[in-house]
């Protein structure tokens, strides 16, 4: 099976992400069949200690998403065009001085943009709409929590869940990244 990937599903994944989060308080199934599975697993681990309840959640993501990105994609493709890349950004700076030149390889650029997209973005097929769900559990895990206890939770002392969930999942997903050789 070719993994060239289309535009289309990763669409049709982006209208699905964006109806259940429109529909999450309106349609109690959604969110209380996210919340059944959720709350007794991720739950049990932020309640158990929220900062490292979290980087374990965060861990997990990052791997998962990474498994998915390798596997999903034409990682073969991706690297050439990625090589294809470096050497006219190589070409581009040899060229610097020389405008007519340099649009000509800026559009040669411009073409590998639709390809790269289409082949990374493969990935989101299957990662959109359960980053939605997980996204959506955390407000609600998280807002819930506030309401308890009656502060804010912070991480280490000042991050939000949102931002402590970013900062952890680049530092994981580009360990990942290295670490299973994905483009």
């Amino acid at each position: 099976m070719k993994k060239e990937g289309s535009f289309k599903p990763i669409f049709f994944v982006m209208v699905v992400s964006l109806i259940i989060a429109f529909y999450w308080d309106k349609i109690d199934f959604i969110k209380n069949s996210v919340h059944a599975v959720l709350n007794p697993s991720a739950g049990a681990l932020l309640n158990w200690d929220v900062t490292f309840g979290m980087l374990i959640i965060v861990f997990v993501i990052g791997l998962v998403t990474t498994i998915v990105q390798k596997y999903a994609t034409d990682q073969k493709t991706l690297k050439e065009l990625k090589k294809e890349q470096k050497i006219l950004q190589g070409e581009m700076k040899k060229y610097k001085e020389h405008p007519e030149k340099l649009i000509e390889l800026q559009k040669k650029q411009f073409e590998f943009l639709p390809k790269t997209m289409k082949l990374s973005m493969r990935a989101m097929i299957y990662t959109g709409v359960p980053f939605i769900l997980f996204f959506r559990w955390f407000m609600d895990f998280f807002t819930a929590m506030e309401v308890t206890t009656g502060a804010p939770v912070r991480f280490l002392g000042f991050f939000t869940w949102f931002w402590f969930y970013l900062i952890f999942t680049i530092v994981f997903s580009s360990v990942f990244r290295k670490m299973f050789d994905v483009v």
